[in-house]
């Protein structure tokens, strides 16, 4: 884990995808993007396995499912929090393109929490 460094990642450009982390060496495990979806595109159902997910809104409206079914829509300046094992979509309903960036890392408790 000594290998890691410091580092600055710029968000830049228009391509709906965009990796800023991409895990191990570079990091001792956490993995971030950055993503734009045109209003009514989903990023797709999907599970991060054993890791949880934050998902920072920079700019549009993001309509969270969870397994399916909608559960509530977030804005500019919140924070998602998707659970370990959890089915998820990000869908934008709003009419603007939606921006965020996603962070996912190991679900493991911390030491006060076993």
């Amino acid at each position: 884990m000594k290998n890691q460094t410091p580092q600055r990642v710029k968000i830049e450009g228009t391509a709906r995808f965009q990796r800023l982390l991409a895990g191990a060496p570079e990091t001792c495990g956490m993995k971030s993007g950055a993503v734009i979806l045109q209003p009514g595109e989903s990023v797709g159902e999907h599970v991060t396995r054993a890791r949880e997910e934050a998902i920072i809104i920079l700019e549009g409206r993001a309509e969270v499912f969870v397994a399916g079914k909608p559960v509530f829509t977030s804005g500019p300046e919140e924070l998602v929090y998707i659970p370990p094992e959890t089915a998820h979509d990000i869908r934008n309903s709003g009419t603007v393109p939606l921006r965020y960036v996603y962070v996912v890392v190991p679900g493991q408790p911390l030491p006060d929490q076993k």
